[in-house]
């Protein structure tokens, strides 16, 4: 039990760092690398603890269980996170493509990135169209259909020479987990606030935006893309920690062909 409220802890210390990993990788500096680090020691921590707390329930004589999908709700789950995404990346390739939407152009908005600390790379996509974020979406609802799918499990006929091969088990869990630990909760808090911001509670500032209303209309898409991918990540991700447990011997049935 305390090894796991530590894990739980060191969870909560690790918090945002899924946005921090995400800006050094567009090349753009962080408020703190101390602080960077701390955080990335922190999952580490948790994962380890993780590890630590299950390894002491593992019955003797374990297996590598069979590759299997995820049940019909927790597929519903990444079928509603999938679309919550849409009109995040749409409103970014709008920008990216020279548009305007809630009242700034894609030239502002380029503007803004440069002034911000945008790396050449991202500057460089914007310039062809193609937003960073958007992209990055794309590869996180990749990550949500593996955890559902027997082929987050083993590599499939597609992967060429990995074929057959089993997926590491940390290999979708661990950017799946960090995922869900940040943008699950920043979502949530976020839908919340802009909620308040539309009923007048609390001002929703405008930032670089040019009113108030354009901050929060942006806000709402952003908010309901993280929340909606995020609750349906975290999911996702328990489906597939409990799937790819180890089997005590004689649960375990023949892999099946992966397609």
């Amino acid at each position: 039990m305390l090894l796991w409220v530590a894990c739980g802890l060191a969870g909560i210390t690790a918090f945002s760092l899924l946005m921090d990993v995400v800006t050094l990788m567009l090349g753009q500096g962080v408020d703190s690398r101390a602080s960077v680090a701390n955080k990335a020691l922190a999952a580490v921590g948790a994962v380890l603890l993780a590890a630590t707390a299950r390894s002491g329930r593992q019955p003797a004589g374990t297996a590598v269980r069979a590759p299997s999908a995820a049940p019909q709700l927790v597929q519903l789950a990444a079928w509603v996170g999938t679309p919550a995404f849409v009109p995040y990346a749409a409103m970014k390739l709008v920008w990216a493509s020279g548009g305007t939407f809630a009242g700034i152009t894609g030239e502002e908005m380029l503007a803004v990135s440069e002034r911000n600390g945008a790396s050449g790379i991202f500057l460089t996509l914007e310039s062809w169209g193609l937003d960073p974020t958007a992209l990055l979406a794309v590869l996180g609802v990749f990550l949500l259909w593996g955890l559902v799918r027997p082929w987050g499990q083993v590599f499939p006929r597609w992967t060429l020479f990995l074929r057959g091969r089993r997926v590491p088990r940390w290999l979708p869990l661990a950017p799946a987990l960090l995922g869900a630990a940040t943008l699950a909760p920043y979502g949530v808090a976020g839908v919340g606030y802009s909620a308040l911001a539309t009923a007048g509670v609390v001002t929703m500032r405008r930032g670089d935006f040019h009113s108030p209303g354009g901050a929060l209309l942006v806000g709402w898409i952003g908010m309901i893309a993280f929340a909606g991918y995020g609750i349906a990540l975290t999911i996702a991700a328990r489906s597939y920690w409990l799937r790819t447990l180890p089997a005590v011997a004689g649960e375990l049935l023949p892999s099946p062909a992966t397609g």
